[in-house]
């Protein structure tokens, strides 16, 4: 079984980011850059299947300009076994992403494609449910455990109410939540063999994707600075700060 891999370049986790007043965009000059988390939680699993014999090949794929080449590196030296690089300069939106992605999949055939369930720059949560839709393949989305056997998956999921178990035949879509496992860190003779694996670089033109503009950013900005909090020193007083100046008692 072929395990594809998406994974995102964004913005290490651990900094933080300002608004470029010029281009009205998150400003990533000299910032670190990094796996999007929930992707690298993506590579783990599928990784863990092919450690356990369930699937052959994990396969990576990036689309951006060509310094996401770090990050595919990066999930190489974390055990996947091929990369593709779909170069482009682009913004896209999720539903480009997803048309890509869905090209990739057919060209590949992968029985399986986990994804991370949104990236932490745009949050949007959206291009593993449009991928699946566009393929025609059965989906669980924000799982917390994946259990394959023979051609059938059993995955919980989180949901609001708790959690959620399906069953799901091959090809499928999974998105990764949280706790779905903890990944590994890189060590040194994986990155070194890392640089030695193989790496294609594709055009969206040579997928055969049109893309389409389908939403613009008009704007970014940073959240509001909170105020100060004040501190009580008894419950009356507590009480009526809430009654007569937050005015929410």
């Amino acid at each position: 079984m072929k395990v594809l891999v998406p994974v995102k370049r964004v913005v290490d986790a651990n900094v933080k980011v300002r608004v470029n007043t010029d281009t009205q965009q998150v400003d990533t000059a000299n910032l670190k850059m990094a796996i999007n988390p929930f992707c690298e939680i993506a590579v783990e699993e599928a990784v863990r299947l092919k450690e356990s014999g369930k699937a052959q090949e994990v396969v990576v794929v990036s689309i951006g300009a060509k310094a996401v080449q770090e990050q595919l590196r990066t999930a190489l030296a974390l055990g996947a076994d091929r990369a593709i690089h779909v170069e482009t300069d682009d913004e896209l939106v999720p539903l480009s992403i997803a048309k890509i992605l869905h090209a990739v999949q057919e060209k590949e055939q992968a029985e399986l494609v986990i994804l991370g369930k949104q990236s932490i720059d745009g949050d949007n949560n959206q291009t593993g449910q449009m991928l699946a839709a566009l393929g025609k393949m059965p989906q669980a989305t924000f799982a917390s455990e994946v259990l394959l056997e023979g051609n059938e998956l059993t995955v919980t999921r989180e949901v609001d109410g708790g959690l959620q178990t399906l069953t799901l035949p091959l090809p499928a879509v999974i998105t990764s939540d949280l706790r779905l496992n903890e990944p590994r860190y890189a060590k040194l003779p994986n990155i070194m063999k890392a640089k030695r694996k193989p790496l294609e670089v594709v055009s969206p033109d040579s997928l055969e994707v049109s893309l389409k503009q389908h939403q613009k950013i008009l704007s970014v900005t940073p959240p509001a600075k909170r105020s100060a909090g004040v501190i009580v020193k008894s419950v009356d007083e507590l009480i009526a700060k809430l009654k007569n100046e937050a005015k929410v008692i």
